[in-house]
């Protein structure tokens, strides 16, 4: 399913203040029937600014759902940072890009580059600028200088099998640090799922992290 990530503004006060440890805390992911996101994304801290208040609701879970309330454990979480030149990822020609796939030229530059225009790439190498936040267009794809490096943010998918008969239904996941209280669990990021997803009648739900991207990736100029 594709997926657009958003980032808490509140994230970096939570990582600043020390509520947050993603190694070692209890980090889940909740999945959310709708959500309303509005201003949340800048003024939402806490699991309650988001589901107390009712803008996001939860999944229906229980019985043949196969969704547990409060979300599942993430697990095989691991944080790395690369520098760009020992980015994995090369630029190919006349090759498919989504927006947010990553790559670095195939001859190294320093430089990360982030699709914000999916298609596919041209026939030749583009000519890669080297200012952070410049683009360059390729073929169908248009490229944005990102950064000298990135920080990948990874876990295993989460996934939910329904029962059968049975049926799961989301539009969001929600990724947060649970504490036991919903006034106290730090939110970090959601998905935007492209619409109300539904898995039934024993087919999993299961948001699919990028190979190369995980949950969430960050650039360093």
């Amino acid at each position: 399913m594709p997926v657009t990530v958003a980032v808490y503004g509140k994230l970096q006060q939570s990582l600043w203040e020390g509520r947050i440890n993603f190694a070692t805390d209890t980090i889940k992911a909740m999945l959310l029937a709708s959500y309303t996101v509005g201003s949340t994304q800048d003024s939402a801290q806490y699991l309650s600014d988001v589901v107390t208040a009712g803008v996001g609701v939860e999944a229906t879970g229980g019985g043949s759902t196969g969704y547990t309330a409060g979300g599942q454990t993430l697990t095989g979480k691991t944080v790395t940072y690369t520098a760009a030149n020992s980015w994995s990822v090369q630029r190919a020609n006349s090759t498919a890009y989504t927006v947010g796939d990553v790559v670095r030229p195939a001859s190294a530059n320093g430089y990360l580059y982030q699709a914000i225009i999916g298609g596919t790439s041209g026939g030749s190498v583009p000519t890669w600028p080297t200012t952070i936040g410049a683009t360059v267009t390729d073929g169908g794809v248009t490229w944005a200088c990102v950064g000298r490096g990135v920080l990948v943010v990874d876990a295993n998918d989460p996934s939910w099998t329904t029962g059968n008969p049975g049926t799961l239904t989301a539009s969001h996941m929600l990724v947060f640090k649970d504490t036991g209280t919903p006034s106290t669990s730090p939110v970090i990021l959601y998905w935007d799922l492209g619409g109300s997803q539904v898995a039934s009648n024993g087919g999993a739900f299961t948001p699919q992290l990028d190979s190369t991207e995980g949950l969430l990736t960050s650039f360093t100029g």
